[in-house]
């Protein structure tokens, strides 16, 4: 069977993608950028092309011949995303129906009946849109998702472990029956085999109803933490939690005020007819403990397959790139930094490509701090988001407070701000080697510059950029040496072993 997945390079789509590989299905990936799929494990088994559910042009050669269309996209880092939205489900829905697709699969949110919020009117809009396409679809609606990664698994792990005592809003006593991703999966990869006509929607969840005060205990319990202290005031709206919540946490304000504001609601699955077509999975649904515990796992680990950031809110594919000729036009400030090293290549590579999360940016601490923590008030990313891998990098991944837009394996890594800023800014570090042995690091950073603010906020830290820039190459070429005269040690001492032998 032919699927076609759209947002293959989200948190769903990216985990989906390799389990309809592995049923045996063809699977092609419509994507707005193709480069971020270009380093996926998966990049050589699929069919990758460029698509966008908001450009009509692009569907129909997207949508023939396929036999199933996930459609895992949704636009709620837009203040205009119902808007778009829906926009996007009607395109999608008429180039379905044109090109004969068997069946779209959508993934929707757990509501209950009567008035909802924006988000989940939203969501519930785009599904309804779906069931009246003409196409046969498939729409399972999920409350929370729990997983490795996963937006509201990390709002979650972040708020337990840093706030030990909280002032909540009532709605912490609401239902929720949350799901774990592993279990999303198993429905969303079924449903490309059901039965040929079949037209419906279906509530998922795991085995467990529980509060978000349950959740919140049921997380510290087994992350190993002494039991969060709640005090449930009706002073906080979902405004004000959302904005809290963005401090706190790694989820950006304008993807936090949505999701906060579907939590008004309880999410409580009114129905199990799933499984009347679908068997549950081998050794049954995954309960919230056992999901929190396999989540922790592979972020301690490291095998996180993907995060909510991979789909990247502030990407703008149309902007100049520090590469291009004259910056497209316009304004462009920048900081370049030289160094020679007498670390090869390759070690170089081994620090810059671990650059962000657990090892840090290489940089003065309080002076790169300081621009991320205005950052986070102004509903920005900061700089606490961290990384997937602590020694693997690829392209479309998010770091911190950074997205990897190119990344050229022992030689270029370009990276795309995620802040808010009065301006566009890069970070693009170079390796080459060196005339004589060694290597050449060449740093970069670029700004663009939006009005007078831009270039007032420019010119207002380059007294730091000595600092930020110049300590940062400084330290990421010491770092490589350091390395380098290591790796020299533990041969010489190898090979003096030997010898004794």
């Amino acid at each position: 069977m032919r699927c076609l997945v759209t947002g293959a390079s989200g948190y769903i789509g990216g985990r989906l993608v390799p389990r309809l590989l592995a049923e045996g299905h063809e699977v092609r990936c419509v994507v707005r950028s193709p480069d971020k799929l270009r380093d996926v494990p998966w990049a050589e088994q699929v069919e990758i092309v460029y698509g966008d559910v908001l450009d009509p042009g692009s569907l129909p050669a997207a949508c023939r011949g396929v036999d199933v269309l996930y459609y895992l996209v949704h636009s709620l880092n837009s203040p205009e995303f119902a808007t778009l939205d829906r926009r996007a489900a009607r395109l999608t829905a008429r180039a379905a129906r044109q090109a004969g697709v068997g069946r779209i699969v959508y993934l929707g949110g757990l509501h209950p009946e009567g008035a909802l919020s924006a988000h989940l009117g939203s969501r519930t809009e785009v599904g309804e849109i779906f069931l009246r396409s003409g196409v046969p679809t498939v729409v399972l609606q999920a409350a929370v998702i729990i997983g490795s990664g996963s937006a509201g698994f990390e709002i979650l792990r972040y708020l337990a472990e840093r706030l030990p005592v909280m002032i909540t809003p009532r709605w912490v006593r609401n239902r929720v029956q949350p799901v774990a991703v592993r279990d999303v999966l198993h429905y969303l990869t079924a449903a490309a085999s059901l039965s040929p006509g079949l037209s419906r929607s279906f509530d998922i969840g795991g085995p467990d109803v529980l509060t978000y005060a349950d959740m919140l205990h049921g997380y510290a319990a087994v992350a190993g933490l002494a039991r969060r202290v709640m005090f449930p005031v009706g002073v906080l709206s979902a405004r004000l939690s959302a904005y809290w919540i963005s401090v706190v946490t790694p989820v950006p304000r304008a993807l936090a005020s949505p999701l906060i504001d579907s939590l008004i609601h309880e999410a409580v699955c009114r129905e199990d007819d799933i499984h009347d077509y679908v068997p549950p999975p081998a050794g049954g649904l995954t309960g919230y403990e056992r999901a929190v515990r396999l989540a922790l796992h592979k972020i301690r680990h490291g095998e996180v397959e993907t995060r909510w950031s991979d789909a990247s809110p502030t990407s703008d594919p149309s902007g100049p790139l520090p590469s291009d000729p004259g910056w497209s036009g316009g304004t462009a400030y920048s900081d370049v930094r030289v160094r020679r090293t007498s670390a090869p290549p390759d070690r170089l590579w081994q620090v810059v490509k671990t650059i962000g999360g657990e090892h840090g940016w290489y940089s003065c601490t309080p002076a790169r701090a300081a621009p991320g923590g205005t950052d986070r008030p102004a509903g920005g990313v900061g700089v606490r988001r961290g990384r997937r891998h602590a020694h693997r990098l690829r392209s479309g991944e998010a770091p911190d407070r950074w997205h990897v837009e190119a990344l050229e394996e022992g030689s270029l890594l370009r990276l795309r701000a995620e802040r808010r800023l009065p301006g566009r800014a890069w970070l693009e570090l170079r390796i080459s080697p060196a005339s004589g042995g060694g290597s050449l690091y060449r740093q970069r950073a670029v700004f663009c510059p939006h009005g007078l603010a831009g270039r007032f906020y420019w010119w207002s830290i380059v007294p730091v950029h000595a600092l930020v820039f110049g300590g940062m190459a400084r330290t990421i070429t010491r770092a490589a040496e350091r390395a380098a005269q290591r790796s020299t040690i533990g041969a010489a001492g190898r090979g003096a072993r030997r010898g004794c032998r």
